[in-house]
């Protein structure tokens, strides 16, 4: 038996903030991983650092460098926070694993760009880090994304469907014998900005989306988008939501809550169109698990039985299964499937850097 003890960082895409989770990997003789979440948490972003995250494609070369060394010294001091917040013992981590933050995804292009310099948070915490997962695949011809469903395939194959609903909605699942995933649809990247023209972060359990009654005629539209009928692999970052999704919903001049309604039915029924199978459950973790309304709703046009764990892993799911990547490129072994990600190749990503 081998113990792998990870720190695992995710920033996602709906700008959270920094999800900070020490992880037990565990593989046992016979080749089987099971995993425990030990402590997590969430450190929220500054308004500084959001404005920066959210304006950071139109920065100049120069400048988003220097964004991605200030991402790693802040994704560095927040761990030394985490540890001492804690009272955990540096010396018994073997080393984090860092996502980074997303800024441009342009697959067809060859183009990742995960920011948060690994080298900067070794030196700080001086403990290994793991880093940058997507540019191997890419360099493959792969979509680079998504990376999660290795993770599902080792530590949760218990369930039919892993379904993540963060800033995007991505799903995993077992098809004719290998891994299918994809990015089903944007989720809160679209909630969470419709509702900032009302200075809040989110809509809280879905509460201003009830209120509010679909509007067929915009459905129609945000169904009609050729992403949808794309077959897998695929997937979405920013600038495609940004040139393809808000264009859309901008088009109709109707009330908040009327869009915010129309898109929760919208992102119920593209996810229904994969996971709709009887005696079959779903796994659903990410911030979106926490929105009632959208729950609902996914559940209603679903035959699949929607499954939200315990907080920990609705919360920090993500990071646990990037420590897991971490452990595997570690190991020297592969963590990104190209049944997964359509490269010419299973692979493995990562960096690894040993700043001290």
């Amino acid at each position: 038996m081998e113990r792998y003890r990870v720190i695992g960082i995710m920033s996602g895409t709906s700008l959270d903030g920094i999800d900070v989770a020490l992880c037990d990997l565990i593989n046992t003789d016979q080749k089987k991983w099971s995993s425990q979440i030990i402590n997590a948490k969430t450190f929220k972003y500054s308004k500084t650092i959001k404005d920066k995250l959210s304006n950071a494609t139109n920065f100049s070369g120069i400048d988003l460098m220097l964004l991605s060394n200030e991402i790693g010294d802040l994704i560095g001091h927040t761990i030394l926070n985490f540890i001492y917040e804690f009272h955990l013992e540096k010396d018994k981590i073997d080393f984090i694993s860092s996502h980074g933050h997303t800024i441009f995804h342009q697959p067809n292009k060859k183009l990742t760009v995960q920011i948060g310099n690994g080298a900067n948070i070794s030196s700080i915490t001086k403990i290994p880090v793991i880093c940058d997962f997507r540019s191997t695949d890419l360099a493959l011809n792969g979509n680079g994304a998504p990376l999660v469903p290795i993770g599902d395939k080792h530590l949760f194959s218990e369930y039919n469907y892993c379904l993540n609903l963060g800033g995007i909605a991505n799903i995993s699942f077992e098809q004719n014998s290998q891994t299918t995933a994809f990015d089903v649809c944007p989720v809160n990247i679209v909630l969470n900005k419709l509702v900032s023209e009302l200075n809040i972060d989110f809509d809280d359990e879905g509460k201003i989306a009830r209120a509010g009654t679909i509007n067929t005629l915009l459905l129609d539209q945000l169904n009609n988008i050729e992403y949808y009928s794309l077959n897998p692999p695929k997937s979405i970052g920013i600038e495609w939501i940004e040139k393809e999704v808000f264009p859309v919903i901008n088009s109709f001049n109707i009330k908040l809550p009327d869009k915010l309604c129309t898109y929760i039915e919208h992102v119920a029924l593209q996810i229904a169109k994969v996971s709709n199978t009887a005696n079959n459950n779903i796994l659903v973790t990410g911030g979106g698990a926490y929105n009632s309304f959208l729950i609902e709703r996914i559940q209603r046009v679903n035959k699949s039985i929607l499954v939200l764990p315990q907080t920990k892993i609705i919360e920090y799911k993500e990071a646990l299964i990037f420590a897991f990547l971490g452990v595997l490129r570690f190991r020297n072994e592969i963590n990104c499937l190209s049944s997964v990600t359509g490269a010419n190749e299973n692979n493995i990503g990562g960096c690894i850097y040993r700043a001290f």
